[in-house]
């Protein structure tokens, strides 16, 4: 074989190399954490704020998963309180098994739900709620099997 086709073909094989690896970085998916992750970190030091708070409560948020339900306990200091806000489920690694719901306790804090409206998973539980004068922030690890 001459020295002109072990050149072309080494043309040929870089090419198909480069080519390959084109088609796979565009068939790539590239998830945010948000779809509006730009105003959201720049309303950032609110849940800074709302965090110190909540680490300042007598309490901290807790979540249990018994059998098939979780409840979810507010700390003391917002009992008999109304309680406005909202859950959000967050799976870094699939976008899909994310939920959003609002925070609806009774007169104890306690709000219970399914444990069926998560698929199997590790999340992250971003709780995060007002108590009509200051609103509060924490996150908790949760892991559906």
């Amino acid at each position: 074989m001459s020295w002109g086709n072990r050149l072309l073909i080494t043309f040929i094989v870089f090419g198909s190399g480069m080519i390959y690896l084109v088609y796979r970085c565009m068939n790539t998916e590239f998830e945010l954490v948000e779809k509006d992750y730009y105003k959201n970190e720049l309303a950032y030091q609110e849940v800074i704020d709302a965090s110190k708070r909540s680490a300042a409560l007598n309490s901290a948020v807790k979540l249990t998963k018994t059998g098939e339900e979780m409840r979810l306990l507010l700390p003391a200091e917002m009992k008999g309180k109304k309680i406005e806000g909202e859950i959000w489920f967050y799976c870094a690694y699939d976008s899909k098994k994310d939920k959003r719901l609002s925070l609806k306790t009774d007169e104890e804090g306690v709000q219970v739900l399914p444990v069926s409206l998560l698929l199997p998973g590790r999340y992250l539980a971003r709780i995060s709620w007002k108590d009509g004068t200051d609103s509060y922030y924490q996150e908790i690890f949760l892991t559906i099997n």
